[in-house]
């Protein structure tokens, strides 16, 4: 049996604790069945972003005209686009593999491994044979895969999934998408500015519900633009016809949790090439036999840790998917951190997500950091609320972004409780907003420092001055102009 001061199960996130622990001298193990670097390089944001990022460019082109500029959108080369994706993510996959295989004191194995105690893992190797490792300390960062419904008919129906979407060779002409929340709306926006017929089936009355209300609203509205969106409706039967797929979709008449709202329209029955189910990832626990350790798991099957994410059993740790908080790669990076300062270090830094940000890369874009107004309404916390249109910011008004908005919600002493952003260039424009939330500022953190002018970033100083203290106000608002 191999034995090693850390063993880290999973090559994405968990795998910077172990080479953190090798530069420390410390003899460590990597164990991975697949690509290197975990699912966001491979299967999940990078691609999916890169092909996103083609998308708005087609759908820049289409839109040309309103902007004086003439353009037609000749054509999608739709192979060579995703196989030129694949090709640059998994090159970035295999350099990971190569610099851990050339760090020293780290040992890659490539295979599934599973606990045999609470310290001993047994491999099975991807090239066959199996083998046993045992460690001092193990991290589990295996993370999640699309999570299948249970839909009448599904097992005879060929469906895709998030995982499997993004390297078709051919573009379907005509597309349903089950799942209403922040993958399916990607999907769904990316296959339909580039031309694809897109049917869109969310659960709840609204898209992305779990964001603030006035954020879904936006979604929804413009993803009925580029698809036909039936929210309020549960996939409930597929079968195959002669040309592709059949879905009925009934209305969700219980309500699904997130809103408590159902639908009292008429079933539908939709037609298409092809399916594509993105109705949320589940964790990949199942794969790890941690009924012969004392790591305990919670009703959705998530590890459960402590705040310093140990979990039920000493010295075992977990991060990323599998604890379930935020499942975002920037969240589990931000875990990994948070581990190797306690386990390396003896460290007691808790977790705190209270400033943890993440996007939609649909069009509009959309970035959120902290707690939105239904959430604050229901903890009857007190607050007050500005929101500012982009077109209130020059820039936003001559890009024409007229969808936009930044939303500001912040408790009456100034401390900022959440921030909400729809528009152009929002996953970056929150930032700011993550900065000074992380050092415990105010609105007037974010108000009082100079913006570029004329930049986008205008839009949050404008909303942030609203609720600031300051006596002047320099604040850009072009409303005037732009409601014309």
């Amino acid at each position: 049996m191999d034995e090693y001061d850390l063993i880290a199960v999973g090559g994405g996130s968990g795998s910077q604790v172990a080479t953190a622990a090798a530069e420390r001298g410390l003899e460590t193990a990597v164990i991975e069945r697949g690509p290197l670097g975990g699912a966001c390089i491979t299967r999940g944001c990078v691609p999916s972003k890169a092909l996103i990022h083609r998308a708005d460019i087609a759908d820049s082109v289409r839109h040309a005209e309103a902007f004086g500029v003439g353009a037609a959108l000749e054509g999608v080369d739709y192979g060579e686009m995703t196989a030129a994706i694949h090709d640059t993510v998994y090159e970035k996959a295999d350099r990971q593999e190569a610099s851990l295989e050339d760090a020293e004191n780290v040992t890659l194995y490539r295979g599934e491994g599973r606990f045999a105690d609470e310290r001993t893992l047994e491999v099975d190797l991807n090239d066959g044979g199996d083998v046993e490792v045992r460690g001092d300390s193990v991290v589990l960062g295996v993370g999640g895969r699309p999570m299948i419904p249970p839909i009448d008919g599904l097992e005879d129906v060929d469906f895709l999934t998030s995982d499997d979407a993004l390297f078709l060779d051919e573009q379907p002409d005509s597309l349903v998408v089950v799942g209403g929340g922040y993958i399916g709306a990607e999907l769904g926006y990316f296959f339909a500015a580039l031309g694809t017929d897109v049917s869109l089936v969310g659960r709840s009355e609204r898209l992305v519900p779990r964001e603030d209300d006035a954020v879904s609203e936006v979604v929804t509205e413009s993803l009925e633009r580029y698809c036909d969106v039936y929210t309020g409706y549960e996939a409930a039967k597929v079968a195959e016809n002669d040309t592709g797929v059949v879905v009925t979709a009934e209305p969700n008449e219980g309500g699904d949790g997130d809103d408590g709202e159902s639908s009292t329209g008429d079933g539908v029955e939709l037609e298409a090439d092809d399916l594509l189910l993105a109705t949320g990832r589940r964790p990949n626990t199942d794969t790890l036999n941690l009924e012969a350790t004392g790591v305990e798991t919670d009703d959705g099957e998530y590890v459960v840790v402590d705040d310093r994410l140990e979990t039920t059993c000493d010295g075992v740790w977990a991060l990323g998917d599998i604890v379930g908080e935020q499942p975002f790669k920037h969240a589990a990076d931000y875990e990994a951190k948070t581990v190797s300062a306690n386990l390396l270090e003896d460290g007691d830094q808790a977790v705190d997500y209270g400033a943890m940000p993440h996007a939609i890369f649909t069009e509009p874009q959309v970035a959120s950091v902290g707690r939105t107004e239904g959430e604050l309404e229901d903890a009857d916390r007190e607050y007050e609320s500005a929101t500012v249109p982009f077109d209130a910011a020059p820039l936003g008004m001559i890009m024409d972004a007229d969808d936009g908005f930044v939303k500001v919600l912040a408790a009456p002493d100034g401390e900022i409780l959440g921030c909400h952003i729809v528009g152009p260039q929002a996953s970056t424009l929150i930032q700011e907003v993550v900065t000074a939330m992380e050092g415990g500022g105010t609105v007037d953190d974010v108000a009082e420092p100079v913006h570029v002018h004329p930049a986008l970033s205008e839009v949050v100083y404008t909303a942030f001055d609203e609720l600031s203290s300051s006596e002047f106000s320099t604040a850009p608002d072009w409303r005037d102009v732009s409601d014309e």
